[in-house]
């Protein structure tokens, strides 16, 4: 294996990043050098463990002069490295990647991770650099349906290759079970008769933690005493839409019942303490990890019927799906859970075990991403 270039804004907690590690380890396992262009973050410590090398540049920014900018530095380093393969997954550093990776000649793969707004004809030509890989990667097969029918790509030039998850590390087998207590026990679920419905994910609108919280009052009132909510995840950049939350749960009188908290940071363990997993994203997710995490560990799901969901949750199986933005209709999902009680929940949980581990590992999207860094090498060739 060569060496390979991947380019991504930061390293910050994410699915971008956090597939970027992934295949950084993989290649460094397969004999190559992963070199990762970012303006860095938080995840640093962890591209280095897996034998990653950070490049840092301010590939963040998105103002034309730092883009092009950038591209120079890029071609640079591609040349000094000797690197074989660019793969952008990001659109400003798109741009910069593709200028360098033509200018040097050399292999060039993006990653589509997400659907992006494209309401202008500028929007849309800005989003196009991620379609302009020799082979695009997208992240689910609604992904790479919206891939073809907005850019009119050949099929074969768009793989699906769904994000992974790491089974050494989500695996129920291995949770400290008084870990999982004390966190129900934080959260006043020790003995308190309720399920917990957790909702593990950053605090942004569409993501759909208002209509979670219109579908709590609806089952408080049809099942007074059954129900807990526990929203986990961050909300940096977004406080004043977390104090909006706030207020909605005075103003739905859901105070004792319905809790923020901030990010979590042993999501396996977080997972494990919930009695069902609700991800009622309002707009389409691309792919939508935490479905899979938490099906992973065994834990039931309720998510929206579009969008990734629609592939990795088993309707009336592993979970239940929904119609997006409908507080009414996740309100029976969720009463459903409640009247399935410990077994069917339990059953449900394995079922989705069964379905998403040998599907959704990480070492499937490692294998399967060098295999297309082989393939752009090949065609050099």
């Amino acid at each position: 294996m060569h060496a390979v270039l991947q380019v991504t804004p930061s390293l910050n907690a994410g699915g971008v990043e956090r597939t970027t590690i992934e295949v950084a380890e993989a290649l460094t396992r397969a004999g190559g050098r992963a070199l990762v262009a970012s303006a860095g973050g938080q995840l640093e410590a962890e591209l280095e463990t897996v034998g990653g090398e950070l490049v840092r540049l301010p590939l963040d920014a998105k103002s034309p002069l730092t883009v092009a900018a950038n591209a120079v530095r890029l071609a640079g380093f591609l040349r000094r490295r000797r690197v074989a393969v660019v793969h952008a997954r990001s659109r400003a550093p798109g741009w910069s990647a593709l200028w360098a990776a033509r200018r040097m000649g050399l292999p060039f793969v993006t990653t589509y991770h997400g659907l992006y707004n494209a309401r202008s004809d500028l929007k849309r030509w800005y989003n196009s650099v991620m379609a302009k890989g020799d082979i695009v990667i997208a992240n689910s097969e609604f992904t790479r349906a919206h891939v073809l029918r907005e850019y009119g790509l050949a099929p074969d030039r768009v793989i699906a290759i769904p994000r992974g998850v790491d089974l050494k590390q989500f695996d129920p087998a291995r949770i400290d079970r008084d870990a999982v207590a004390a966190l129900r026990a934080r959260w006043g679920f020790q003995s308190s008769g309720r399920i917990l419905a957790l909702m593990p994910t950053r605090i942004t609108r569409w993501k759909g933690h208002e209509v979670l919280l219109e579908a709590a009052a609806r089952v408080e009132s049809e099942r007074p005493g059954r129900l807990g909510v526990v929203m986990a995840g961050s909300a940096v950049g977004r406080e004043n839409y977390r104090a909006e939350l706030l207020r909605r749960i005075q103003d739905h009188g859901l105070q004792d019942i319905a809790q923020l908290v901030d990010h979590q940071n042993d999501m396996p363990a977080v997972l494990m303490a919930a009695d069902v997993v609700v991800t009622p994203s309002i707009e389409p997710e691309a792919f939508g990890r935490v479905a899979v995490e938490a099906q992973a560990m065994g834990r039931p799901v309720v998510a929206t019927a579009h969008g990734g969901f629609a592939e990795t949750v088993q309707d009336g199986r592993s979970g239940l799906l929904v119609a997006p933005a409908d507080a009414a209709d996740l309100a029976q999902a969720l009463v459903r859970m409640i009247d399935a009680g410990e077994e069917g929940r339990r059953r449900m949980g394995e079922i989705g075990m069964a379905h998403a581990r040998p599907l959704y590992a990480k070492t499937t999207l490692q294998k399967a991403t060098l295999g297309v860094y082989e393939k752009v090498l090949a065609e050099k060739r």
